[in-house]
């Protein structure tokens, strides 16, 4: 039986008279990864910056279920979102060009170390081991995404595919239960998306995390979505597989407009 981790229940999100987002609701479960669609202008960011508690004067309600409690995310600080195990990507890239790969990881798991700066200024006992515990669990995931001979080089100069998976690696640093990711696909080129399918498969299976994900690229979000949400002007038009999505008459409207 599926079980739900992440609930949106009537979700709004007005910007002055423009309501971005319009009485939302949809349920995400363990272990799917689920795209949300619609056309340019349709609120998915919105929803994202809502989900993430970049926005907090939304309406309605966002539940996220950790250990088997639903926790509400309005009451959870923005820079706490991260060490509940949700955690995204952006649009554009955000890594720091002028450290190298590895040290843009270990920035990553901040809300992961136990130590406190003094500790880490003085070089304690504790303060190494910590470091070295999280600079070989960024090792394996460096690895994992096949860039580990690349971790002292410094991000800056790096090429756009190559980011886009140290970004990926910063948030599998956080040991998280929902990524959410903005548009991963843009930008890359034929080859890439197809291997950032793959990739994206293998960290839900090896890394046993949900997936939450904007795309425009259609075809990238059919191949890789188990379930699919489009939404138009902010509001739920449909949820449901790949597969039926396409034949859904109000998101082909959506997309192509109504035949006259």
């Amino acid at each position: 039986m599926s079980k739900p981790l992440l609930v949106l229940e009537n979700v709004s999100m007005h910007f002055g008279g423009l309501k971005a987002v319009d009485n939302l609701s949809f349920t995400v479960n363990e272990g799917e990864i689920v795209g949300l669609i619609g056309p340019n202008g349709a609120g998915k960011t919105t929803v994202f910056n809502c989900i993430t508690q970049f926005y907090k004067n939304y309406q309605g309600n966002i539940y996220f279920v950790k250990e088997d409690q639903s926790l509400d995310l309005r009451d959870i600080d923005v820079t706490k979102v991260i060490a509940q195990g949700l955690v995204r990507t952006f649009q554009n890239v955000e890594l720091i060009p002028d450290l190298s790969i590895l040290d843009n990881l270990l920035v990553g798991a901040h809300n992961q170390f136990k130590t406190g700066i003094v500790a880490h200024i003085l070089r304690t006992k504790k303060a190494r081991e910590e470091e070295k515990t999280l600079k070989e669990k960024a090792y394996g995931i460096l690895k994992f995404l096949d860039i580990f001979e690349l971790k002292d080089f410094y991000v800056k100069g790096q090429p756009y595919g190559v980011m886009k998976k140290i970004e990926i690696a910063r948030t599998l640093m956080s040991d998280p239960k929902m990524i959410i990711l903005d548009e991963p696909a843009a930008g890359l080129n034929d080859r890439e998306t197809d291997e950032l399918e793959v990739l994206i498969n293998e960290i839900k299976k090896q890394y046993k995390t949900t997936i939450l994900l904007i795309e425009h690229d259609m075809s990238f979000v059919m191949n890789i979505c188990d379930r699919i949400v489009a939404i138009n002007f902010g509001k739920f038009l449909a949820m449901d597989t790949p597969k039926n999505i396409q034949k859904n008459a109000e998101v082909q409207e959506a997309y192509l407009g109504r035949d006259e």
